[in-house]
C-alpha cells in the first residue's frame, strides 16, 4: 500500500501522506522516494517503535492493532526513520474499544488501542533516553510538523499564538495500571509496564484541562 501511494504522488506530481508506517521496507522506500523529490509525507505511532509482535503473547488483543506489530528489525528502521528524517510525525492512533470487544477470542478482537497517555513515556523511553532524537526534535515531529501538514496555526510557544502546552516531569518512572487511566477505555499494552515520563498539566488554549493527581507518602 505504500508503495501504491509512492506511486500515485510521484506519477501525478501531487502531495500524499501515508499513516502509520510500521515496517522497515516502507520506510526505505519513503526515504528512496524523497530523495527523488516525490511530494509524500509519513508517521507513525509510539507502539511501533516500542514493541515486537512478541508483545501479543503478553498482551493478547490489547496488543492487536492495523498495522500488526512486527520484528525488532522494523522496530529499529521506525527509529532509524524518525532519526533521519523520513518520518515527519508521531501520531498516537488512539483507538478505544471495551474490556467485552477485547476480551474476545484474538481472531474475532477488533483492532486498535489506546494511546494519548502512553505517548509521552514511549518517546522518552524509546527516543530520548536511547539518544536517537533531542527533546527540541520530539516536539517537532509530536508537534510543530503535524501542524505545518495540516496549515494550522499550532505547534509553537510564541507570544500572541495559542497556549497548547504539556508541562512534564521527564524523568518521573511509575507503573501504569488500570486504575490510573484516565479514558473510559482500558485497552493497552503499556498497563503493568513501568513508565518514565509523567504529564502534570495539559493546556489547551490556554486553559488547565488536566492536572496529575499529587502523589501520596
Amino acid at each position: 500500500m505504500a508503495a501504491r501511494e509512492i506511486v500515485i504522488s510521484e506519477t501525478n506530481k501531487v502531495r500524499g501522506h501515508i499513516c502509520h508506517i510500521s515496517t522497515k521496507t516502507s520506510k526505505d522506500m519513503i526515504r528512496d522516494a524523497k530523495k527523488r523529490g516525490v511530494k509524500i509525507t509519513c508517521e507513525t505511532c509510539p507502539h511501533y517503535f516500542t514493541f515486537t509482535v512478541q508483545e501479543v503473547l503478553k498482551s493478547g488483543a490489547n496488543a492487536k492493532m492495523n498495522p500488526p506489530l512486527r520484528e525488532e528489525k522494523d522496530r529499529k528502521a521506525i527509529i532509524e526513520g524518525l532519526k533521519e528524517g523520513t518520518i515527519d510525525c508521531i501520531i498516537t492512533d488512539h483507538a478505544p474499544h471495551s474490556k467485552e470487544e477485547k476480551n474476545q477470542e484474538l481472531a474475532k478482537a477488533p483492532n486498535g488501542i489506546i494511546g494519548f497517555e502512553t505517548a509521552l513515556p514511549a518517546e522518552i523511553m524509546n527516543l530520548i533516553d536511547t539518544g536517537a532524537l533531542t527533546y527540541l526534535e520530539l516536539v517537532k515531529v509530536t508537534s510543530y510538523n503535524p501542524a505545518q501538514l495540516l496549515k494550522i496555526d499550532r505547534g509553537t510557544i510564541e507570544e500572541g499564538k495559542i497556549a497548547d502546552i504539556t508541562v512534564f516531569d521527564p524523568n518521573e518512572k511509575y507503573i501504569y495500571t488500570e486504575e490510573m487511566i484516565v479514558s473510559k477505555s482500558k485497552n493497552s499494552p503499556f498497563i503493568g509496564k513501568e513508565l518514565k515520563g509523567k504529564v502534570k498539566y495539559t493546556i489547551v488554549n490556554g486553559r488547565i484541562v488536566y492536572e496529575a493527581k499529587a502523589k501520596t507518602k
